[in-house]
């Protein structure tokens, strides 16, 4: 029962966690990535997860981490963006990937484009006490790309093998 729990909350809380943080603070905490990374190592040992399958996840995480260190180190994302993302890809593997990838990129594109165009207007003055929301608008503010990755990989999430594991017929009953 707590690793159906796990399986069922554990990545979607901290992922929505995640793009909280990156919206009102743009930042995302390391202890994010670090708990998402442990709780993939808990609950895939749990799971009976094999190592050559845990070594497989770990690759997709690896090869995100190089290619989204890159985009950081270009100046495109943030550090934050670049663990998370990492540590998504290692929930998911390379059998989810090109998915969550795919995802999290029109999710990004789409809220970019939005987040242009929000920043064109000007904001009204009963919203210049919102810190989070004078910074949001700022045209010299990056994206809080977390909430791309957040809603790609919670689109994605239902179809792992981490819910298919969790016997709903028996968690509804308790």
């Amino acid at each position: 029962m707590a690793l159906d729990v796990a399986r069922l909350l554990l990545f979607p809380a901290l992922m929505a966690f995640a793009a909280a943080s990156d919206l009102l603070t743009m930042t995302i905490s390391n202890r994010v990535s670090l708990l998402l990374v442990a709780g993939f190592l808990v609950v895939a040992a749990l799971s009976g997860m094999s190592l050559h399958d845990m070594l497989l996840h770990a690759g997709a995480g690896l090869a995100v981490l190089l290619v989204a260190f890159t985009c950081f180190a270009m100046g495109w994302v943030g550090g934050g963006d670049a663990k998370v993302a990492a540590a998504a890809a290692l929930w998911f593997g390379f059998g989810h990937l090109l998915e969550y990838l795919v995802y999290a990129s029109l999710f990004g594109g789409a809220l970019t484009l939005l987040l242009l165009q929000f920043r064109q207007w000007p904001l009204p003055a009963l919203f210049y006490s919102q810190d989070w929301l004078l910074r949001l608008h700022g045209k010299d503010t990056g994206i809080p790309y977390g909430i791309a990755l957040a809603l790609g990989a919670l689109l994605i999430y239902p179809e792992t093998g981490w819910i298919k594991a969790v016997d709903l017929a028996r968690f509804a009953l308790h």
